[in-house]
């Protein structure tokens, strides 16, 4: 007999996909059980990969489960458990690989490694252009308290979510957590930031129970090494229905070899940007060195941070110099 039911994927392994499935459905044997599955080979050649946040369609026989002792398990062979069809997603991310993400927390250390800046702005854009809500939280503070202010207050006044906290000192832990626990209650999180930035540490020091592996900085590279090798949900402890993400650090966010958002989207993606879009004096404005440009009136003003406004012109140049191909 064949079996269908829904669930979520939660961890990515190679070819190897775990999901979470429903609990709701009373004649299904392994309701609320969790499983790992392949995907049908259909996906590969519609060229479309499911990824962990995907609510999907999961097939299976008599052959997949077995019962013990009156007990319903998935069998050791699964031979039957495969991916048969992806829910409609409400966004999806090509670095880190997830879908159906509601927030973001994007961790900034504030010192080793330092910030870069740019990076951050280009996910931060990503984050905006895929209805994704980004938290910031400026960590490792203790070792540079200046310079985590500066980064605090630059996106402070963009208007995101803004911590500063030290999971060294303790400085700041509890105001996160207060809000992590509430805020994130029932939503799809991801923390995501540069090798080494302290996001596993953070998570291990909001959540405990979480064990996430940690590492060291490289003192030749002065960068992080990556501890987390693949994408997986979570449960978010103290929040229910709540999943959180550890994802593999980052250090490019290629928009020449991806194709996360068009030019044209660009100016929407920066959120501060938006009081005076369709201001300036021609509609076709580029907002990087036009004539009378309200948002480069902005920028002179620093009503509009230079910092970022450099972030734009980066990302301008690079959207309008790519290749399309067909």
């Amino acid at each position: 007999m064949t079996y269908t039911q829904t669930g979520r994927i939660i961890k990515m392994t190679g070819g190897l996909y775990t999901v979470r499935l429903d609990a709701g459905i009373p004649d299904s044997p392994l309701m609320g059980q969790t499983v790992e599955c392949r995907a049908r080979g259909t996906f590969r050649h519609e060229h479309t990969t499911p990824l962990v946040g995907d609510l999907v369609v999961v097939q299976y026989d008599d052959t997949s489960f077995a019962v013990v002792d009156g007990i319903v398990t998935p069998s050791a062979e699964r031979t039957g458990l495969v991916i048969d069809d992806i829910l409609p997603r409400k966004n999806s991310l090509i670095r880190p690989p997830l879908a159906n993400l509601d927030t973001m927390l994007v961790v900034i250390a504030a010192a080793s490694p330092d910030p870069d800046i740019p990076t951050v702005d280009k996910l931060l854009s990503i984050l905006e252009f895929n209805g994704i809500d980004p938290v910031i939280i400026v960590g490792k503070s203790e070792l540079s308290p200046k310079r985590a202010g500066k980064i605090a207050a630059l996106y402070g006044k963009v208007g995101y979510r803004t911590f500063v906290l030290s999971c060294y000192t303790g400085e700041g832990v509890q105001a996160f957590a207060d809000f992590a626990h509430t805020a994130l209650a029932g939503k799809i999180t991801a923390v995501a930031g540069a090798s080494g930035a302290g996001k596993s540490t953070l998570l291990n020091t909001v959540f405990p129970g979480l064990n996430l592996t940690t590492g060291d900085i490289s003192e030749k590279i002065g960068r992080g090494k990556n501890t987390t090798r693949h994408t997986e949900l979570f449960d978010l402890p103290g929040a229910e229905g709540g999943y959180i993400a550890d994802t593999a650090g980052f250090s490019l966010l290629d928009f020449e070899r991806f194709d996360f958002f068009e030019l044209e989207d660009l100016p929407h993606t920066f959120r501060e940007f938006g009081p005076y879009l369709g201001k300036c004096r021609y509609t076709d404005c580029t907002h990087m060195n036009d004539e009378e440009c309200a948002i480069l009136e902005a920028v002179a003003r620093k009503d509009i941070s230079p910092i970022r406004h450099a972030s734009y012109k980066e990302l301008y140049t690079t959207l309008k110099g790519k290749k399309k191909y067909d």
